[in-house]
């Protein structure tokens, strides 16, 4: 199993890592607070730089006073000298993302840092960027030389790609031989955060080293498996980045596929990264791909009421904020079990979550349900039954609970994106998704894609509990 979560002083080669997109919202969000958090817990190679790469005009001073107004940091939650010393690694290079002259100065920039440290050092190149660009930069990097590792394998260089992969079949496979032609897979970190979450690699632990509960992981013993992954907010000003994308591209592909893998995958033979890729991609590739006659009865999708009055959004747009897909996988584990994938915006709650339910004496509607908690209130929560106090023989549910907010101050856990980025300069692919897992993952989603809008659409206010 992964074991990032325990804060250790690494030994590593000295590392550049640019940005590409520094000044974007992901960058001030998650990436540089992140950094940040790694350094003052000394997990950081003792010689670093950041180099953020964007189009925006700015100075060294300006840049990093630009990203201090904006990190996502709470007041007091870093010692002011350690923010400080830990930015005079950061510095900023300006040029277009199409500018072959922008990517020869960067080349000079990494090659002035290595002749100061007296080494080639790692290089870590991180797509902050829409995914349109990705494939120009590849391109570019490459032409630039910046891709080649260093002569002498002191130093490696990895590619660090934000989801969504693609948009599609087609796209994904273009993107990915482009990939291809640039890095061996080794050096290919696919990012799709929600598999750093601690609540959801912990599913792995409970599932395989519980045997009471793997042995009821089957068709047998479980009835359907739902997962949701709900929001509260609308837009919030992204109107115009959503909308083309939509809620079966935003989550569904990546987020939920991944879920859905991690909940009905066979027990690797061991755990390291390999291994349970494969095994991630190989249920992702046995999902039954839904016919487009009886796609209606499978599929739903719905857009909250007031969708189109926001900003950046088109009076007529038809683009889903809420899906529901009805999964099987065709193995002998799970033959006729569904998979429910629900996700919307405008939900009454922010929630992800996965509901095992267990099936029933035939007669009895007492169920037990295993719920494992992503976010927030991360934790583990049985439902079972228990005889109500007093005469007679009635029984009532009740539930048994873990919290991972308990067990947090010990275990020292960190943000995903501190994990992926320690996994990253590590080499651990663990925590990223595979060639075999993009591609099995959207050779399901994409003939829904293809048919959604054939599909009618239901209108759902916002703070719906459901959408019927």
């Amino acid at each position: 199993m992964n074991s990032t979560t325990n804060p250790v002083t690494i030994s590593l080669n000295p590392t550049i890592f640019v940005i590409f997109g520094i000044t974007g919202d992901l960058a001030a969000r998650k990436l540089i607070p992140a950094l940040l958090h790694l350094y003052s817990k000394k997990m950081l190679p003792q010689r670093f730089s950041i180099i953020g790469f964007s189009r925006r005009p700015m100075a060294r001073d300006e840049f990093r006073e630009y990203i201090r107004e904006r990190l996502n940091v709470r007041p007091g939650q870093f010692k002011e000298e350690d923010i400080k010393h830990f930015f005079d690694h950061v510095s900023y290079e300006q040029g277009l993302f199409d500018d072959p002259r922008a990517y020869a100065r960067l080349a000079d920039k990494l090659n002035d840092i290595d002749a100061r440290w007296g080494q080639c050092s790692n290089k870590l190149f991180h797509l902050s960027v829409p995914p349109t660009l990705y494939e120009g930069i590849l391109e570019r990097l490459a032409q630039s030389r910046l891709t080649t590792s260093c002569a002498d394998d002191t130093g490696w260089t990895r590619v660090l790609i934000e989801k969504p992969f693609g948009n599609d079949t087609t796209t994904a496979h273009r993107l990915d031989t482009v990939l291809g032609k640039l890095f061996k897979e080794e050096q290919i970190f696919r990012i799709d955060h929600y598999l750093a979450k601690e609540s959801l690699q912990n599913i792995l632990a409970f599932r395989f080293t519980n045997t009471m509960f793997e042995s009821l992981w089957n068709r047998n013993s479980i009835e359907k498996i739902h997962i949701r992954l709900f929001e509260k907010q609308g837009m919030a000003g992204r109107g115009a980045f959503y909308d083309p994308i939509g809620a079966l591209r935003d989550v569904g592909q990546n987020h939920m596929l991944m879920m859905l893998a991690l909940i009905s995958m066979d027990k690797p033979r061991n755990f390291k990264a390999d291994t349970i890729r494969k095994e991630r991609a190989k249920v992702l590739s046995k999902l039954i791909k839904i016919p487009i006659r009886t796609m209606e009865k499978f599929v739903v999708r719905g857009q909250y009421e007031g969708y189109t009055s926001e900003p950046g959004i088109a009076g007529t747009s038809q683009t889903e904020t809420y899906f529901r897909v009805q999964a099987s996988i065709n193995s002998p584990r799970w033959k006729g079990i569904p998979f429910y994938l629900e996700s919307g915006k405008g939900m009454v709650e922010s929630k992800t979550a996965i509901d095992v339910y267990f099936k029933t004496n035939k007669g009895s509607s007492n169920q037990n349900i295993l719920t494992f908690r992503i976010q927030p209130d991360e934790g583990i929560k049985i439902r079972f039954f228990v005889k109500t106090p007093g005469q007679g023989f009635e029984v009532e549910p009740k539930p048994l609970k873990f919290s991972y907010s308990d067990a947090m101050p010990t275990l020292g856990v960190t943000t995903d994106y501190e994990r992926l980025i320690f996994d990253v300069f590590r080499g651990d692919q663990t925590l990223f998704a595979s060639t075999e897992e993009i591609m099995a993952s959207w050779k399901f989603i994409t003939p829904i894609l293809e048919n959604l809008n054939k599909l009618p659409i239901k209108k759902y206010e916002r703070g719906a509990l459901e959408v019927e």
